[in-house]
């Protein structure tokens, strides 16, 4: 005995021939003794009654369609169908109803269908027609109507009508009976002629949608289609096709079969999309042929179009041509973004040819021209395109822009041009820079470059990303943390609004999708972004937006810093060291006091990571400089535990030294005391160069870090009028006068003023052994030098709403540092 209950929908079959949905359920296949036999058993879930027994009849047919649905017929005008949650479930009743029939499971049909409907045609001859259609007659239209219908549940019935369909040349004179029904106002017959066409619609047969879609009969079965009897009017698709819809022709196309083709797919896709109802779970593949048939056709199109090269010449000869009109190049591009649709459609080596025809005319010459234009609508067209060509190669767009660089500035840039529309999305949602970062990821992924044995792609496409176009996608993050506007933020009593944590929105989401691209290259691109992070002392600047009101920003950046620790490079984190680059971090986290959100659990992440990985240089620079401002820190054990690292770490050394003749420890210990440390500070300044000669061309000078594209100067005029609307909600300076940042190895604290606002975090907790580092070292070459006592004065801007709900929960606030 069977008791395998799955959860089913039942279904059955009313006399219009709709399912009707009879609940849910649990099915079970078992032995039922009044049936005598294997029973299929459905009990609804809410109160456990019975909702289907039925035998497992050795003679019916049972069908299994789409994996998940079992139809059968238990009398002439009873269907049932049961609809399954889980194909498991579906495949396990459909072996017990195969078991039963003793046949195969893996058959979708359990029965011949054309042996069950032989026994009600005793031996018919083979030519005879199969089902005899009605007379094409006004008053037989109720009668054609019932029969169509009638059969779209049994596929050989559906098999026997088309063929009748088709053998009788019926549809035409159906199509006539409609004309006569319109004219004379007939508006019974016109409502049956919509359930006859939309069922032989739903007789999914090629031969017969040729016939329909002609030119000659397309429009006529529009016309019937009007007539839905649940409406109370006719639609008029008919108007709109002929009047409204326009076929617009960006280059006359003179061939009468392609513009026949383009007529056609166009209603088809029509009829699929608008008029025909969306067909429910049992109808679906009602339409597959349908849909094979749009398919096939737009498949028909781009080949006649690919292989008319004077039309596709023409085309982009008029889209780069200047003396276009901005009408005219916005239709051009349209009919490249629908063509690069249809393209969709081919076989993979079908469109290999495809966008090799389309890079042999110059599409992307025609790309880096029309991307560049003000219209909004054609750049948003061009960038579709543009997805489509990089999705199809990476490595064609990667080798075009590499050729195109011993050619041009790097303002014109293909890339660049890119970026720059990312930076100048006007969107404030950021749904094209959104896309545009996407696409660049994709050129920039190692994943998918080529390596051969002539040429590394990776090694060389890097190079030429680092050096023309990275400045360009960091220009409006070194813009927002610039050092001349810490300085006029810094001005006492100054009302500018301050641009390094912009609180702007639509900026703020800029700069996140610069640092996610940021971070990326950090995971993937080792050394390449490791010289550029040192050159231009980057990662300092994105902690710079660990101070933004905008906790997603800050967020950001402190991923950026996660990814850079997580590598465990020791170039990496002496550079962070000497720089003195966790305290922006650790303000953060005191100034969020005892919120427990996100910002806090990122943060306590980063330094549990230091901990477990046990990064001893991290390990000792933190407890060192931060630990009497962590230590009240209590209810996570991170900050105790980096202590406790720190003190073994620090007792093993002890031991080693203890175990050195005296005379060797002396020396030994001097060296580390002094010779030591300014060795290993030359070699850092040094060397930093050095790789980044050794492994890949150096930054170009002439692109300086506050440098941006004119276009990002535009974008930033542009808010000026938003953001002096803004500016009364901007937050001050605390009463103080203070900032949030301070650091003592900039020359800035060398030179500051302003008493206890120009001391840093180290000068106040760290042991009195170790003031040598911060004080001594020079920043990086690229560094800039701080401003009042600080590399960057931060105001300090309120909480957002939302974080200000949680303080009302939480009185007290940690102290920050250097309060």
């Amino acid at each position: 005995m069977s008791d395998t209950r799955r959860r089913v929908k039942v279904y059955t079959l009313n006399e219009d021939r709709q399912w009707d949905d009879r609940g849910t359920g649990h099915v079970s296949s078992t032995y039922v003794e009044r049936l005598k036999g294997m029973s299929l058993l459905v009990r609804a879930e809410a109160d456990g009654s019975l909702l289907l027994e039925s035998k497992i009849n050795p003679n019916t047919a049972y069908q299994k369609q789409q994996d998940t649905l079992i139809v059968w017929s238990e009398a002439e005008n009873y269907d049932l169908a049961l609809s399954f949650q889980e194909k498991a479930g579906c495949d396990e009743i459909w072996e017990k109803i195969c078991q039963v029939q003793g046949k195969d499971p893996s058959v979708e049909v359990t029965q011949d269908l054309i042996e069950s409907e032989e026994e009600h045609v005793e031996e018919m001859p083979e030519t005879s027609p199969l089902i005899d259609l009605p007379t094409c007659e006004l008053n037989k239209l109720e009668e054609i109507a019932d029969l169509v219908t009638s059969v779209l549940s049994s596929p050989i019935r559906r098999e026997k009508l088309a063929l009748a369909l088709e053998n009788e040349g019926y549809i035409k004179k159906l199509l006539q009976l409609f004309q006569v029904c319109e004219n004379l106002e007939n508006t019974e017959g016109l409502h049956h002629l919509y359930e006859i066409i939309r069922g032989i619609l739903f007789l999914n047969k090629a031969t017969l949608f040729e016939v329909m879609f002609s030119d000659e009969c397309i429009m006529d079965v529009v016309g019937c289609l009007e007539y839905d009897p649940s409406l109370a009017q006719p639609k008029r698709h008919r108007e709109f096709l002929t009047k409204t819809a326009k076929f617009k022709e960006v280059i006359p196309i003179t061939d009468s079969e392609l513009r026949q083709k383009i007529h056609q797919t166009y209603r088809v896709q029509y009829i699929q999309d608008i008029i025909l109802p969306t067909p429910s779970v049992f109808e679906e593949n009602f339409l597959s042929t349908l849909t094979s048939f749009i398919f096939f056709n737009k498949v028909e199109i781009v080949s006649m179009l690919q292989e008319d090269e004077k039309f596709l010449s023409e085309v982009f000869a008029q889209l780069t041509d200047e003396a276009t009109d901005d009408d005219k190049r916005c239709e051009l591009v349209n009919f490249f973004k629908e063509f690069c649709a249809f393209s969709q459609t081919l076989q993979p080596q079908n469109r290999d040819a495809f966008f090799k025809t389309l890079a042999k005319l110059g599409i992307l010459p025609a790309l880096e021209i029309v991307m560049g234009m003000d219209d909004l609508q054609v750049r948003s067209a061009a960038t579709d395109i543009f997805s489509y060509l990089v999705e199809f190669s990476p490595s064609m767009v990667r080798e075009f822009v590499m050729q195109e660089a011993q050619q041009s500035d790097d303002d014109i840039l293909l890339i660049n041009v890119v970026i720059e529309q990312m930076i100048c999305d006007t969107d404030p949602e950021l749904g094209g820079a959104v896309q545009l970062m996407g696409l660049l990821r994709t050129l920039i992924d190692p994943e998918n470059m080529l390596a051969t044995a002539n040429k590394t792609e990776k090694s060389e496409f890097l190079n030429f990303f680092y050096n023309h176009c990275m400045h360009v996608l960091t220009a409006p993050l070194l813009a927002n943390t610039a050092e001349d506007k810490c300085e006029k933020d810094a001005v006492v009593g100054s009302t500018k609004s301050n641009t390094i944590c912009p609180d702007n929105y639509q900026t703020a989401q800029l700069l996140a999708l610069i640092l996610e691209l940021l971070t990326f290259c950090v995971e993937h691109h080792t050394y390449h972004i490791k010289n550029y992070i040192m050159n231009k002392d980057l990662l300092r600047r994105v902690l710079v937006l660990m101070n933004s009101k905008h906790t997603f920003l800050a967020l950001c950046a402190l991923r950026f810093m996660r990814r850079i620790i997580g590598l465990k490079d020791e170039f990496y984190n002496r550079y962070i060291t000497k720089g003195n680059l966790f305290e922006p971090v650790i303000n953060a986290l005191l100034d969020n006091g005892t919120r427990y959100n996100l910002l806090n659990s990122a943060v306590i992440e980063l330094f549990e990571f230091i901990r477990v990985e046990d990064i001893k240089s991290l390990i000792a620079h933190i407890v060192e400089n931060f630990y009497n401002a962590l230590e009240s820190i209590e209810y996570v054990q991170t900050f105790k535990g980096l202590k406790t690292k720190y003190e073994q770490e620090k007792d093993r050394q002890t031991q080693k030294l203890s175990s050195v003749p005296s005379i060797l420890r002396s020396n030994r210990f001097r060296r580390d005391a002094r010779a030591l440390e300014e060795d290993e500070e030359m070699w850092f300044n040094e060397d930093e160069e050095e790789e980044g000669e050794a492994v890949v061309p150096p930054v170009e000078k002439s692109k300086q870090e506050d440098d941006f594209p004119d276009s990002y100067e535009k974008f930033m005029e542009t808010k000026k009028a938003k953001e002096s609307e803004d500016k009364e909600n901007l937050p001050k300076r605390t009463s103080a006068g203070g900032f949030k940042f301070t650091f003592s190895h900039s020359a800035g604290a060398a030179n500051g003023a302003n008493g206890a606002n120009g001391k840093s975090v180290a000068a106040q907790t760290s042991p009195a052994g170790s003031n040598g580092s911060s004080s001594k070292t020079a920043t990086l070459s690229s560094a800039v030098t701080a401003a009042k006592g600080s590399l960057v004065g931060l105001v300090d801007y309120p909480d957002d709403e939302d974080e200000d709900e949680e303080e009302e929960t939480s009185p007290r606030k940690r102290p920050r540092l250097g309060s």
